[in-house]
């Protein structure tokens, strides 16, 4: 039987403060001055109620890669940064590209029992690029497969980008694209620039990315199929898409965190916490890549997670691996760059961060709306706070965060997924309902 809550003066989005009774899983009702006999009591005055957050783009490493993240740690690191579900990139060992596996990895997601893992499957056969993967059996398995990404490597040849376009049409799938022309990005180390020249690294030009955006939105709109476009990283890309949506091409675009705050300055010091695929790029881009998020040119946030362990950033920059882990941040990134600055209200937070990635991931019943009726899956966040965040503040197996030593606004209170607790005052929970 589960247990109900009464939480008290949380603000919704629109800033008022309101009760919510949460009872067998769902939320029974919204109002002032509501009571509820037998009911835990939160007091979440000063608190913002958030819709559980939506993660479109999250490496979880497991199966093959357990010794950087699992599923279960992967979880508790979702649940510490107010997520309710992840989507669950395929870069795996075995990769993500047969029902079996990605029906493997929703057996795992519940089990953790901390978010929903939605797995997402690969577009191609091993992630290499030559022939499409068992797409249709991995949109028909339990687990239900509609977004499909090669995510770490591009779909470059034209004609398998094609067919998988026209293939995922038939189940109102969306291809998500790395958008990287591998061919110019050989050898590439940082964003192409005066920085990269400075330091004598082989440049990641931001035409590798905007050429394969332009191609891609061009055979969107061809098949008339739904495309996404991962981890936007430059003005010219924001551009295209601007285009591209002007022009009616169903295209949708995400922009991580980290591409929101940091940028390729961060490379002068060769530390490979800053090492990054698209990597970190110009003020400009950054201010572009806000400005986008803000007039809806760029649909969402997604992390991007991308756990490693010690010894694949301790190492000089050439041999490093790409990558940052970013569950535990985002929330209090996002805060900084776009809502302290004004780009955000809160209640646009809810949209790019929990309703528009579920609805680009078809997936019902994740990021609705605080409501009577809707599952009891939210976050409640303090905004108020700013402290330095360290170690402390990650619950996955990987420290390689970008943001250690940086102050960050902003902490995850509560949060609750389907009714049970995961995280209880800021402290991540043994089992997810089960408090000490």
């Amino acid at each position: 039987m589960s247990e109900s809550f009464l939480i008290r003066g949380a603000r919704l989005q629109s800033g008022d403060a309101t009760d919510m009774i949460i009872d067998g899983g769902v939320i029974t009702e919204v109002g002032t001055g509501l009571s509820a006999a037998g009911a835990t009591v939160v007091d979440a005055a000063g608190l913002i109620a958030l819709p559980g957050l939506v993660d479109l783009h999250t490496h979880l490493r497991e199966p093959g890669f357990e010794a950087s993240e699992t599923i279960l740690t992967g979880s508790r690191a979702a649940a510490a940064g107010g997520f309710t579900t992840v989507f669950a990139m395929p870069n795996t060992s075995p990769v993500a590209d047969t029902a079996g596996v990605v029906e493997q990895e929703l057996a795992l997601g519940e089990a953790a029992g901390y978010v929903h893992v939605q797995p997402i499957g690969a577009v191609t056969v091993g992630q290499r690029g030559e022939r499409l993967a068992e797409l249709g059996a991995m949109a028909s398995s339990r687990a239900r497969v509609r977004v499909f990404s090669d995510d770490g490597f591009c779909v470059f040849d034209p004609l398998i980008m094609r067919r998988a376009l026209e293939y995922v049409k038939s189940f109102d799938g969306v291809v998500a694209q790395h958008a990287q022309d591998p061919r110019l990005t050989e050898g590439a180390q940082m964003n192409e620039g005066t920085v990269s020249a400075e330091l004598g690294l082989v440049g990641w030009p931001a035409v590798a990315e905007e050429s394969i955006i332009a191609r891609d939105v061009l055979l969107a709109e061809h098949v008339g199929s739904r495309l996404h476009v991962c981890h936007l990283s430059t003005a010219g890309s924001v551009d295209i898409i601007r285009w591209a949506k002007k022009r009616g091409v169903d295209v949708t675009a995400e922009v991580t965190p980290h591409h929101l705050l940091l940028t390729e300055e961060l490379a002068r010091g060769y530390d490979a916490r800053y090492k990054v695929n698209p990597p970190l790029r110009r003020d400009e881009d950054v201010l572009a890549v806000r400005a986008g998020l803000a007039d809806g040119t760029i649909d969402i946030v997604a992390t991007d997670h991308a756990p490693h362990p010690a010894e694949a950033k301790s190492c000089e920059w050439a041999a490093a691996a790409n990558g940052m882990v970013g569950l535990e941040s985002a929330l209090r990134v996002v805060q900084q760059s776009v809502v302290d600055t004004g780009l955000l209200d809160w209640d646009d937070v809810a949209r790019v961060m929990s309703a528009a990635p579920a609805r680009i991931g078809r997936l019902s019943g994740a990021g609705t709306p605080l409501a009577v009726g809707q599952p009891a899956s939210l976050t409640l966040y303090d905004p108020r706070p700013v402290r330095r965040f360290t170690t402390d503040d990650l619950r996955g197996r990987s420290v390689n965060s970008p943001y250690l030593d940086r102050d960050l606004p902003g902490e995850v209170r509560w949060t609750f997924f389907a009714g049970a607790v995961t995280v209880a005052e800021g402290a991540v929970l043994d089992a997810p309902g089960v408090r000490a």
